[in-house]
């Protein structure tokens, strides 16, 4: 059987701080893993020993409109064991949801803008079982 996981997403943000302030508010335990400069640009590695977020400073203070209407990645989401200490923790660092929090039968979902507007799904399922992981109704 083969191994599989994304290791990291690479992300463009405005500010560097702003970035690592909000996945620290989610993952305590995330701690820089490297960075430097590149074609001009700061960038780190921000996670743990087997997942990391990429994170470019884009030298620009743009924000992108994003909506589920256009291409492009509309969130990326998080595997997590406790999403209501995850939202606790978001929610005092002052992020805001983006979507209402589901409560499902075998999972919770809830989901958070970071200071970019980029958007985070944190995901805790109920079931150690495959069918029920993966139940929609």
């Amino acid at each position: 059987m083969s191994t599989f996981y994304l290791e990291h997403a690479n992300i463009t943000v405005n500010n560097l701080d702003n970035a690592v302030h909000f996945f620290k508010a989610a993952f305590p335990h995330f701690e820089k893993r490297g960075g430097g400069e590149s074609n001009g640009r700061t960038w780190i590695h921000f996670g743990d020993t087997t997942t990391y977020v990429a994170l470019n400073n884009s030298g620009e203070n743009q924000h992108i409109e994003k909506n589920y209407e256009s291409s492009g990645i509309n969130h990326l989401g998080f595997v997590v064991s406790d999403v209501e200490n995850i939202a606790k923790r978001l929610s005092e660092a002052g992020y805001t949801r983006s979507f209402p929090k589901q409560v499902e039968k075998f999972r919770i979902r809830d989901y958070f803008y970071d200071a970019d507007g980029n958007e985070f799904e944190f995901v805790e399922y109920l079931s150690e079982k495959e069918a029920e992981r993966n139940f929609y109704d």
